[in-house]
């Protein structure tokens, strides 16, 4: 009875209050939506900085990254052009080398050529100078002579060409000396005489003229 009296007291003192449980209950949710949303907006503003630092690093990184690759593929051009040029360099040296290879060998196959055949062309002059001179009506020393000319114009073609002498100062690079003569035409140290005649082959002694110099 005393229990029932009492919460009759409870409620009218609610009413005259204005407050019911579920009112009560209604303003404490309020209140703590009303504080979770505040403590949501402050976390959200406190996240926003750092994530702007984050962009930025990011980005930066990205850059340096970008510009570290562009150095490399531009070295990497760099080492390649240089390998480039130096084998270049080497095939040029390679070439020339080879042409200068083939130019002395052929050089020493022509020459080896015509040091077997000045022996045969010292033979036609000996014969062509028992036979008589030139300009003798015989037909057959007309010949010879027009062979004789034919064959010294091809030598001199490839190069082959005589070692002036008689007259001209005793060279050494030129001239080999076997004997000494007296001359009333020439004076001394100058050559009188060519017992053999020498060649060049482009300006290189193929054979040393054979001469004699005035004492």
């Amino acid at each position: 009875m005393a229990e029932e009296k009492r919460q009759e007291l409870e409620q009218e003192l609610r009413q005259e209050s204005g407050s019911t449980p579920e009112a009560e209950g209604a303003q404490t949710a309020e209140t703590i939506a009303e504080q979770a949303d505040s403590g949501e907006a402050e976390n959200a503003a406190g996240d926003t900085e750092p994530a702007k630092d984050d962009a930025r690093a990011a980005r930066k990184k990205a850059k340096a990254e970008k510009a570290e690759k562009k150095d490399k593929y531009k070295q990497k051009i760099e080492e390649l052009e240089d390998r480039v040029k130096r084998q270049m360099a080497e095939f040029e040296n390679f070439r020339k080398r080879t042409d200068r290879e083939k130019t002395q060998m052929f050089e020493t196959g022509a020459r080896s050529v015509i040091e077997k055949i000045l022996p045969v062309v010292d033979n036609f002059e000996r014969g062509l100078l028992a036979a008589g001179p030139e300009g003798e009506s015989d037909a057959f020393m007309e010949g010879m002579h027009m062979v004789y000319k034919q064959l010294m114009t091809e030598l001199e073609n490839i190069g082959v060409k005589p070692i002036e002498a008689i007259g001209t100062e005793f060279n050494p690079d030129f001239h080999n000396a076997v004997m000494q003569v007296e001359s009333e035409e020439y004076e001394s140290g100058i050559v009188a005489q060519e017992l053999q005649k020498g060649y060049l082959y482009h300006d290189t002694v193929v054979r040393h003229s054979m001469v004699a110099v005035v004492q």
